[in-house]
């Protein structure tokens, strides 16, 4: 067996399109990707709503909203090309409050600076796209899209088996050493080397960084979002995807509505801190990583910011008519009969060793190695960009 030119720690959707965009720009190169899990696309990526981001929400000219704009266009290219379902079926983003319609506005602004097609909109046009919406103005995004993005990791999986890439499921990596001329990585089943190493470790990256002898410089901390998706009775209140006007000083976007590409609407999430990093039970518990958490000054830190809001968010989690509550913002009719849980996903949230909150794109490099620290959303949808980049830092070991 030959020795691979790249090994690569992750097949959640960074990580498959990293293989990708290194084999498109290496053709001969032979690549091997390392995973723990049996398959591809098992935790943030088989765990998310959908949604292809337009780019409406981040700074102008940072990278996540450059990529996103960029990833965006990739994405759905690669759909297209790969007969994978997309809809481009718009969102849209509403004030329900007067002190909401500045926020509105600064949001808008932000959106035509990126180049996202959208526009604002009376109470009226909401009405004709959302009949059931309650709010006093929105933004139409029309170019806002949901995929399956476990479609799109499959048939990268198919796309990289085909060319010089072979996969290693069920792997768990134990530790990494790096020498002059190559990376060894040491797993339960045997050793593998190469002379470089790309590690879209997501939910793990900091351990996997720490296993490589780094010291990263943020901490994952995982945070569980919770979902109910609408009963059949309840799906004629939503058309596509509804969205508060997010609270600049929340992390997350709050609350709302989103149409799935296979058919049926889920509703959240409310986020509340996971302890499991990989635990998607209501009390799934993993000693260690609660341990881990607790234990950070960085954690104590955010905590101490948004123990308010954190307060809420657990109320509506041991609470659904608080949850109902928070729904009705959006859309009055929903009512607690109309919801049935569904499956929670869990973000990778990197904090700073401040307890500042890492919002962008974040890798580490070393002579031989890449490591993506933090891959926010909107990771998904910009992967096949964020991979090019990261190719592109990785390339220098290929000349």
């Amino acid at each position: 067996m030959q020795t691979p030119d790249a090994l690569i720690i992750g097949a959640g959707i960074v990580g498959l399109a990293t293989a990708y965009q290194l084999s498109n720009q290496f053709p001969e190169a032979r690549l091997l990707v390392i995973d723990k899990e049996p398959g591809p696309a098992r935790h943030q990526t088989g765990h998310n709503s959908g949604v292809i981001h337009s780019g409406i929400y981040y700074t102008p000219g940072s990278k996540k909203a450059l990529t996103c704009r960029a990833g965006k266009a990739e994405l759905e290219s690669f759909c297209t090309s790969h007969s994978i379902p997309f809809d481009r079926c718009g969102k849209v983003i509403v004030a329900t409050t007067n002190d909401e319609l500045p926020r509105l506005q600064s949001l808008y602004e932000r959106g035509q600076q990126n180049g996202v097609d959208c526009r604002l909109i009376d109470t009226q046009e909401l009405k004709q796209l959302e009949p059931h919406a309650a709010g006093l103005a929105a933004i139409h995004v029309p170019e806002t899209g949901i995929v399956d993005y476990v479609a799109v990791c499959q048939k990268l999986v198919e796309i990289l088996s085909s060319r010089h890439t072979r996969f290693l499921w069920n792997t768990k990596v134990i530790s990494i050493q790096e020498t002059r001329d190559r990376v060894i990585v040491r797993t339960p089943q045997g050793d593998h080397s190469a002379p470089t190493l790309i590690a879209c470790a997501g939910l793990q990256s900091d351990r996997i960084a720490q296993a490589a002898g780094l010291s990263p410089v943020c901490r994952i901390v995982p945070f569980k979002g919770e979902y109910f998706e609408l009963t059949p009775d309840a799906h004629h209140l939503c058309n596509n995807l509804i969205y508060p006007v997010p609270d600049p000083r929340f992390p997350f976007l709050g609350v709302h509505f989103t149409r799935m590409i296979h058919g049926g609407i889920e509703s959240g999430p409310n986020a509340v801190l996971a302890l499991a990093r990989e635990g998607y039970g209501k009390f799934d518990f993993n000693l260690q990583d609660t341990l881990s958490t607790l234990a950070s000054p960085s954690f104590l830190h955010l905590a101490s910011t948004y123990w308010r809001m954190g307060l809420g968010e657990i109320h509506r989690s041991f609470s659904k008519p608080a949850f109902v509550k928070a729904l009705q913002k959006l859309i009055p009719e929903i009512r607690s009969h109309h919801l049935t849980p569904a499956i929670p996903g869990i973000r990778a949230q990197a904090l700073s060793s401040s307890g500042q909150l890492v919002d962008d794109f974040l890798w580490a490099e070393t002579p031989r190695m890449v490591h993506v620290l933090n891959a926010p959303s909107p990771a998904a949808t910009a992967s096949l960009q964020i991979a090019k980049e990261i190719t592109l830092h990785a390339s220098r070991l290929f000349s």
